[in-house]
């Protein structure tokens, strides 16, 4: 046996409250489900990962019960007894013989890296190659679908210099409701902070041929997956006549439609997010394929937990350039998660820790909380 075979995986589905109901054009949510992936390994080391998506299965073909039924089912015979210090070969093995289900191998990869970060010493930006800068910019989602309230939001976040990036979730209701609500925050809000829209595909293109020109008029500086992702033809033609840049989310489902999308100019902007791609690793193939095009970069986010954000930004910050900064707010979005300590937010920043693996633990009476087979009913306050 090898000296840090897997011995055994553990998946937890845990439901998590939220700050307020965040509306997207297909959802909206209540609440966060996140599943948790424990990886322990035969020298005594453990590496945590998750895997977490939206809404059921209202934005993608994984859900979390999926996710942890087939971890449990098909991914963990194939990985226990494999070493776990070879995370290049374990994740081959899952490659041959299971098709998509990226969620669940992001949740895997990134146990596996924190693993072995852990077990030399090192943080996992330095397994991807090495950090470039220690903190990223993150945008703030505007989610309540009240002017006034959002407005309201933005401002707060400028005073505690939390945020200055802000995106605005639009597509749910109708076109010009949508871009008289964008317009009045981009007003309000001036050249203090930048504002984006993300319309998760809600329109159709004779839609957004019109409302991608209004809204370049009005300052908006980035427009997200404007129509379906099935629809890489009119996302070219979108792109090449917006004065703001198209940015793609949805149509990035794999490494390979990240080459289709470049290889026919169908976006300015790519949205990279580690769940999609199917890992940390597999979100930089991602990267080097939009640099070699001369694409631009954003660090997306599923709106994981403290897991998964800082799996995400370990990868991100191993990057030379994004120009776009990132979305890595999840954590913030909750009002309770299962780590020992949170994430670290700063001057419009988050802190990437230097400790080995992600640089993080998790609270285990709060997992036992939270989790939804509940295992206790209190919480030990600190």
């Amino acid at each position: 046996m090898y000296p840090a075979a897997i011995t055994s995986i553990e998946t937890i589905i845990v439901d998590l409250p939220t700050i307020r109901p965040h509306k997207l054009a297909m959802h909206t949510m209540q609440n966060q489900t996140i599943v948790i992936v424990r990886v322990r390994c035969a020298d005594g080391i453990e590496g945590l990962g998750e895997s977490t998506t939206i809404g059921g299965l209202a934005y993608g073909n994984e859900s979390p019960e999926s996710i942890k039924a087939n971890i449990d089912a098909h991914f963990a015979p194939l990985l226990i007894g494999q070493d776990s210090a070879n995370y290049n070969a374990a994740m081959h093995r899952l490659e041959r013989s299971i098709k998509g289900n990226t969620f669940a191998k992001s949740g895997i990869e990134t146990a596996l890296l924190d693993a072995q970060g852990k077990r030399l010493g090192l943080a996992v930006s330095e397994l991807l190659g090495g950090r470039l800068r220690d903190t990223l910019p993150v945008a703030w989602t505007l989610a309540s679908g009240d002017t006034g309230k959002d407005i309201e939001e933005a401002e707060h976040m400028l005073a505690l210099r939390r945020h200055r990036l802000f995106k605005l979730k639009i597509g749910a209701g109708e076109v010009d409701q949508d871009l008289a609500h964008v317009i009045a925050i981009k007003k309000a809000l001036g050249e203090r902070a930048s504002v984006r829209v993300d319309v998760n595909q809600a329109w159709d293109e004779a839609v957004a041929l019109r409302a991608c020109r209004v809204l370049s008029d009005n300052g908006i500086d980035l427009i997200e997956q404007p129509i379906s992702r099935n629809n890489r033809a009119g996302m070219a033609r979108l792109n090449a006549i917006s004065p703001a840049p198209i940015m793609a989310d949805e149509s990035i489902e794999s490494v390979e439609d990240a080459f289709n999308l470049a290889r026919e100019g169908a976006a300015s902007v790519f949205a990279l997010k580690i769940a999609k791609n199917g890992g940390p690793r597999a979100v930089l193939r991602t990267a080097s394929i939009a640099e070699s095009a001369g694409i631009a970069l954003y660090g997306g986010t599923m709106l994981e937990g403290g897991i998964g954000t800082l799996a995400s930004a370990h990868a991100f910050i191993t990057l030379n350039k994004l120009a776009w900064g990132t979305e890595l707010f999840g954590p913030l979005l909750l009002t309770e998660d299962v780590l020992s300590e949170p994430l670290v937010y700063r001057d419009f920043e988050l802190c990437v820790p230097k400790s080995p693996g992600l640089g993080v633990g998790l609270d285990e009476d709060r997992l036992a909380f939270f989790r939804r087979d509940k295992t206790s009913t209190s919480i030990q306050q600190a």
